[in-house]
């Protein structure tokens, strides 16, 4: 892991087929969050959560580190050039919670930024992207395929998600995007084993780790 960044922006329902699967329309501009610098933990560190909060579930995504900065950009070549480097990270969410404060019109924080709610792979340089348009990754519980990811099936273009987010702040080096997740997120169970694939361009890059006991 490298510095911690000063944000975690994460893009919600930026695949069709998952705003389905949890009953949400499709957004006519991108959902916007923020997971604080405190929620990020590397994957070898395992996954725990508070199971009084109910289930936590995975969301497994496509995650940039940009090395330099990015303010009202609109051309999304150029957004692109700010990216380093890319790895595999897993949103965590816990449902339950968080569908309890949708109900009430809440902010979701509770259920998004909790200690360890954002969990990243090894970072890979950038040259492992040979397009943008067609980068593909996996996940895998215990050997059973749960998600696949491929940026071709985005609503938006990498770089314009990029674009979009330096209009309505400040992107500094180091800052950390999630890119949002495809279909089929589920229920993590202590004891799991994952697998988390990113296809690059002279290799597959493969990380695996465990679902810990609950804290």
């Amino acid at each position: 892991m490298t510095a911690r960044p000063s944000k975690i922006i994460c893009v919600g329902r930026s695949y069709a087929e998952h705003a389905k699967e949890l009953g949400n329309a499709i957004p006519d501009r991108p959902v916007l969050f923020i997971k604080p610098p405190s929620s990020l933990i590397g994957l070898s560190q395992g996954i725990q959560w508070n199971t009084a909060e109910g289930e936590c579930h995975y969301e497994c995504e496509l995650t940039l580190r940009l090395d330099r900065t990015l303010r009202q950009e609109t051309d999304p070549a150029k957004a692109l050039e700010a990216i380093g480097a890319v790895t595999i990270g897993l949103d965590l969410t816990l449902r339950e919670l968080q569908t309890e404060l949708k109900n009430k019109g809440q902010p979701w924080e509770r259920a998004k930024a909790f200690d360890g709610a954002c969990v990243l792979a090894d970072w890979v340089d950038v040259s492992e992207v040979q397009d943008w348009a067609h980068v593909t990754y996996s996940f895998h519980i215990n050997d059973q395929l749960r998600q696949s990811g491929d940026t071709a099936l985005l609503l938006r273009s990498i770089g314009e998600y990029l674009c979009d987010m330096s209009q309505a702040f400040t992107l500094e080096a180091g800052d950390v995007v999630m890119t949002g997740t495809p279909a089929g997120v589920g229920a993590l169970t202590p004891g799991d084993r994952l697998k988390m694939t990113l296809n690059g361009k002279t290799q597959a890059f493969v990380w695996e780790t465990f679902v810990h006991a609950n804290f």
